[in-house]
């Protein structure tokens, strides 16, 4: 496919001239009108070794503003980024709403140069594909628009720019053995690219093969692909009609909560006995955790009251802090805002052997924001599948993925509400909101009835933790999470 590229006709070098020029005025403009629609723009710029990457991204930025965008040079993972799963340090560089990030190579390094240099099981590349197409789904799906550039030229023309490159002191060091094995072995690594290309040319992604051997007119054809993907989008966002907010029902009606035994309970001494156990155990696992280089995330989930901060302290007391996190959520701040809702969590996901403990988590897309209309219906129905593969992800990858629903009953959680109000030290716990909530007891019922269903996976499952007992709560977890690494632990060492 690719090696056709250079066989089409193109225009002479005025005119690719005259085209560059025509689209810079309204590329500028373009880039005001995003601002102004807060529609956040992805370009991609993929392609063969001395395609003139560096060349071109310079003059397609040359008439943006330089206030609003971002240039990333992907390189190969630094030790910080190795810890993390592979798409964390992606995340962790999207651009927020009117603004453009340009990626000078990107996540399709796994499935291209990573590919060939390294060579990675096949199961390791299918699963690189189901996580690229998932992560571009996920930000197409919120609005922004992503532009794909492959650079194609052909073998003698790389072997041509490659000895000149060498011949000049001052860019020789642009030329290094892996561009020339490469070269070497060009028809290997251009069939490579062919089924990358073909396997992620999606509707909200396409790619745009550019032939780049005549610079003018690889920055013509380049420059056009934007102008025309980005007057696309302008034109759906000013055309496109407000949805509707939540309003109760969804069609779900599977109960959950409704079958769980509150009755169970504890009593102080076998409490007292049982903790100092758990954590002694709990204590030991930590240390197990980090020297085997085991990423951990618990996330907590449950009904205001129900005990998630009683819970993560004794979690976290035998714990060595300098281990583990706590992240605390709470509604999104306006930088948050800015950006894809699951951004700001990506950016404090753990690296191996650390520890991150969620004290509320991302499933406020499909619970608070679900009910009180902070998103509308189309975005937290499509987040479940959106979370589901963010947590297959980061499962694949290695992170020990822990979820609990502290529940607990009405009367029990009003008990408590009560209790709060009257010792002035946990006055500060409730909440006029808190009180406001428990009117929506029912919506929010549902909708937790809905996420549970749809979101405990074999990767993720949720744990359902009977809360009207602090004691029996607390315990649960802590076993649960000792447990849980022990089987961690074991699967890491191969036993």
């Amino acid at each position: 496919m690719l090696e056709k590229i250079g066989k089409n006709p193109k225009p002479d070098r005025k005119e690719s001239k005259e085209i560059y020029k025509v689209n810079c005025e309204k590329l500028s403009e373009l880039q005001r009108q995003c601002r102004e629609e807060n529609i956040p723009v992805t370009i991609v710029f993929e392609g063969l070794d001395g395609t003139g990457k560096g060349y071109q991204i310079g003059r397609f930025i040359y008439p943006l503003d330089p206030r609003f965008f971002s240039v990333h040079a992907m390189n190969r993972e630094r030790e910080e980024e190795a810890a993390h799963p592979f798409l964390w340090r992606y995340w962790n560089r999207i651009p927020k709403l009117g603004e453009i990030a340009v990626f000078d190579r990107s996540w399709y390094r796994r499935v291209s140069l990573d590919r060939f240099d390294l060579k990675p099981s096949m199961e390791e590349v299918e699963k690189a594909y189901r996580d690229i197409l998932a992560f571009e789904r996920q930000l197409s799906d919120s609005g922004m628009v992503i532009i794909k550039i492959f650079l194609y030229i052909s073998k003698k023309e790389q072997k041509k720019r490659f000895e000149e490159l060498e011949s000049h002191s001052e860019t020789r060091w642009k030329v290094g053995e892996g561009d020339w094995l490469r070269h070497k072995k060009y028809e290997e690594y251009l069939k490579i690219n062919e089924e990358m290309l073909e396997r992620t040319d999606v509707s909200y992604a396409p790619w745009t093969i550019v032939e780049a051997e005549d610079d003018d007119w690889a920055s013509a054809q380049i420059i056009s692909a934007a102008v025309d993907s980005l007057e696309a989008a302008i034109k759906r966002k000013q055309h496109q009609s407000a949805q509707p907010v939540y309003q109760g029902e969804s069609g779900f009606h599977t109960q959950v909560l409704k079958h769980v035994d509150l009755s169970r309970t504890m009593e102080r001494d076998e409490y007292k006995k049982r903790l100092r156990a758990v954590q002694k155990r709990l204590e030991v696992l930590h240390n197990e955790i980090f020297l085997n280089r085991i990423p951990v995330i618990a996330a907590f989930e449950g009904w205001d009251a129900a005990g998630k901060g009683g819970a993560i302290k004794r979690l976290t007391e035998p714990m060595d802090p300098r281990g583990y996190e706590v992240c605390t959520t709470a509604a999104p701040k306006d930088l948050e805002k800015q950006y894809h809702y699951l951004w700001r969590f990506w950016s404090r996901f753990p690296k191996n052997g650390h520890i991150a403990i969620f004290d509320r988590t991302w499933y406020g897309r499909v619970m608070v924001e679900r009910i009180e209309g902070f998103c509308t219906e189309a975005e937290w129905k499509r987040a479940y599948r959106e979370i589901n593969e963010m947590e297959e992800h980061l499962t694949s990858s290695g992170v020990l993925l822990l979820k609990f629903w502290l529940h607990i009953d009405k009367d029990e959680q009003e008990r408590r509400f009560k209790e709060r109000m009257e010792i002035p030290s946990k006055q500060w716990k409730i909440t006029e909101e808190d009180w406001r909530n428990r009117e929506k007891w029912d919506d929010y019922e549902r909708a937790v009835d809905e996420m549970l269903v749809r979101t405990s996976t074999t990767y993720a499952p949720w744990t359902i933790v009977e809360g009207n007992s602090k004691y029996y709560a607390r315990i649960k977890v802590l076993e649960t999470v000792a447990d849980k690494l022990e089987e961690g632990l074991k699967k890491k060492k191969g036993k």
